[in-house]
């Protein structure tokens, strides 16, 4: 297992993975698929974008988009990891959260965010294990499938904000 940076090779490798979570209603209130030209946007952004192979095929990836446009927020990224659906379990999106979290400091960012849907207990504990806090819960954030869901806020200091 090794990660690295996204590179536009990846963008289709990342849709099909992202697309796999879209399908399993666990992790977004996203139902529309999104194509490799989609993600190439986000590549072509140049925000943290990181991505875990598995024998040498993208595997998993994770990503701090920017939290708001205003500058106050500049260093405050909204967070999301992703693990291809056979090879949930193995550890590879702790990984990828690891190289975002490592991409994000150096960038300067000082915190990440995420919201979680309560029934998606992976995902609260690889952000449990890797230092996020809960801070709170919004309650029916969304809905999906006609279902109120709410979602658990989390947050993680990083760089000179954590002292």
């Amino acid at each position: 297992m090794r990660t690295r940076a996204a590179v536009p090779d990846d963008a289709a490798a990342i849709a099909r993975i992202y697309n796999e979570g879209i399908e399993d209603r666990v992790a977004t209130f996203d139902t529309e698929p999104r194509s490799a030209k989609d993600i190439l946007g986000w590549i072509d952004s140049s925000f943290p974008l990181v991505v875990a192979e598995d024998r040498g095929e993208v595997a998993a990836w994770a990503v701090a988009h920017p939290y708001s446009a205003r500058e106050v927020y500049a260093g405050v990224g909204d967070y999301s990891v992703y693990v291809a659906r056979e090879r949930r379990g193995r550890g590879l999106g702790r990984a990828a959260v690891a190289a975002l979290i490592a991409d994000c400091e150096e960038r300067g960012y000082w915190k990440l965010v995420g919201r979680i849907f309560p029934r998606n207990d992976a995902s609260l504990a690889l952000a449990r294990s890797l230092g996020f806090r809960q801070v709170g819960v919004y309650r029916r954030h969304g809905k999906l499938d006609g279902e109120w869901l709410d979602c658990v806020i989390v947050e993680l200091l990083l760089g000179e904000s954590e002292e």
